[in-house]
């Protein structure tokens, strides 16, 4: 069984530490910067890091996989059509790897980044800036259609997956989903609930799909409520859900 740890990097940013007992080797998801894991590893002597799994390429998933792989030899994994340092293992979408006796599916879900990339095995997501709690990624490279794709190719896994993203963004988010959806009971309570972890200094990943898809504004551009909401923002009629995605990821981005 796996074990997952969140390893706290910069301001708001997890590097994702999964451990396997059996063999004590473990990975990371997106080391931004080195020092969080070699803090770890050094306080752990007896277990070895194998495995660096990258999403994208932006400087705080990247950072630290150079100084890593040197210090431990560490396989990189990272997507084909992105510039990651270090990377031995060139990934596109619908590849399988295998790390820490795991297989992990590579779904691609350009958005954030064109060549963003998630990992999946049942019961985990690790989805880097793609799906975040109870919001999405910003367009840096991408269009809005491509990450609403992308979304929906995530939201269509079992409802019990859990979502390991990238960033403790969870509050910021709610508050946005609370404007959208001001009406929407999940909504609301998670926003209490999240407000009380914040507020106590607590973690609040993973998420779950299903718990994504009751209160993340970005899985439900479907809902008529959402919708009409988008509609209100620009006086149109906005047909089709990526259009409403589009009008929503657009107000988030100066909410």
């Amino acid at each position: 069984m796996i074990q997952i740890t969140a390893l706290p990097a910069f301001n708001d940013n997890y590097i994702w530490l999964l451990q396997n007992p059996a063999t004590r080797q473990c990975a990371v998801v997106d080391p931004g910067d080195a020092k969080p894991v070699q803090d770890w590893l050094s306080a752990n002597p007896d277990w070895a890091l194998s495995d660096i799994l990258i999403t994208h390429h932006h400087h705080d998933h990247v950072g630290g996989v150079e100084q890593l792989k040197k210090a431990t030899g560490a396989k990189v994994y990272g997507p084909a059509s992105e510039n990651i340092p270090g990377r031995d293992v060139a990934l596109k979408d619908n590849d399988r790897i295998t790390a820490l006796g795991q297989d992990f599916d590579v779904i691609a879900v350009p958005g954030h980044t064109l060549g963003h990339i998630a990992y999946y095995q049942p019961g985990r997501l690790f989805c880097g800036d793609t799906l975040f709690a109870a919001g999405c990624g910003r367009l840096f490279e991408g269009t809005p259609k491509q990450m609403y794709t992308s979304l929906s190719r995530l939201a269509a896994l079992p409802e019990a997956t859990q979502v390991y993203c990238t960033h403790e963004y969870t509050l910021s988010n709610l508050r946005f989903a609370a404007a959208v959806e001001p009406h929407n009971p999940d909504t609301l309570e998670r926003l209490s609930n999240v407000t009380r972890q914040r507020e106590a200094g607590v973690i609040t990943l993973p998420s779950t799909i299903a718990l994504e898809k009751r209160t993340n504004p970005f899985l439900r551009t479907s809902v008529t409520s959402v919708k009409e909401k988008a509609d209100e923002r620009t006086g149109n009629d906005n047909s089709a859900p990526d259009m409403v995605f589009a009008v929503l990821r657009a107000w988030k981005d100066t909410f």
